[in-house]
């Protein structure tokens, strides 16, 4: 019998023993918690180092830990941008759409608004020209640069509108073209004007300018033909389509062989003709 309350008092001891280092690893667990800051950082340096999967698993510990904080709200536009990284293009998206509802007055929102206009940018490659990334990449750096035009992906924005811009527009005179081989006239007019007049410093001005003289000489349009000619001669006296728009003129003038408004026009390019 006291062999037995020996042993039971040995083993209540170790039990204490035990239950007072396990409280004290607690506690200095408890002492050394990183704050917010602290993890964040430590995920910055792992996102740095493109170690993507360390830098996640902090971002999420940081979300989940300090979910109100800068740095809570900071880790998912992080994880956005590492779905980004990853060519997750849909996936940084849905995140980037989710915080601008949620955070809509974050100090770095515009970033937010940027890599989601961004994110649509980068789909662009290999697709139509008038294709759904290109219309939504327009869309989102307009609203950026509506939003916060004083940004500083203000400027990389208005560069990347003026890209899209020109697909749209090198689209529409594609079609153009088409049209006008099939000789449906007025169709051609119609995507040569959307051109002129949706994407006035296009490269492709000039050409749907001389588009435009092509077509009302054909219709017999001469006064709409010589307006059109009259453009490109004040306007792009250097492009190709100044000679090509010359020597259409200069051609119907001389098939025609008579005085029409079509010499008002052939005197347009004579004027302008470089003296030697």
């Amino acid at each position: 019998m006291k062999k037995l309350k020996i042993f039971l008092c040995i083993i209540f001891i170790n039990i204490v023993i035990l239950s007072c280092s396990s409280n004290d690893e607690e506690l200095k667990n408890k002492a050394i918690e990183l704050s917010s800051k602290e993890l964040y950082q430590i995920a910055m340096n792992d996102l740095n180092q493109k170690n993507y999967e360390k830098a996640t698993l902090k971002f999420k510990e940081i979300i989940y830990k300090y979910p109100l904080s800068n740095e809570g709200v900071q880790s998912e536009i992080m994880l956005g941008f590492i779905d980004y990284l990853g060519l997750n293009y849909e996936e940084a998206i849905y995140k980037f759409n989710r915080i601008i509802k949620i955070y809509p007055s974050h100090k770095n929102i515009d970033y937010v608004y940027y890599m989601r206009a961004v994110s649509y940018f980068e789909q662009i490659s290999g697709e139509n020209f008038d294709g759904k990334s290109n219309i939504e990449a327009k869309k989102n750096f307009q609203e950026l640069l509506n939003r916060f035009p004083e940004s500083e992906y203000a400027k990389d924005s208005r560069q990347k509108l003026i890209f899209i811009n020109e697909n749209i527009a090198a689209k529409d005179m594609e079609v153009a073209i088409f049209y006008l081989n099939q000789k449906q006239y007025l169709a051609a007019l119609g995507r040569y004007n959307k051109v002129i007049e949706k994407y006035p410093k296009s490269k492709f001005i000039p050409e749907a300018l001389y588009r435009l003289v092509e077509i009302y000489t054909i219709l017999g349009m001469e006064e709409e033909a010589e307006k059109a000619a009259s453009v490109i001669v004040y306007n792009y006296p250097k492009s190709v389509w100044y000679e090509e728009s010359y020597n259409l003129i200069n051609e119907e003038y001389y098939k025609k062989n008579k005085v029409t408004l079509r010499k008002k026009i052939f005197n347009l390019f004579k004027k302008n003709e470089p003296t030697e």
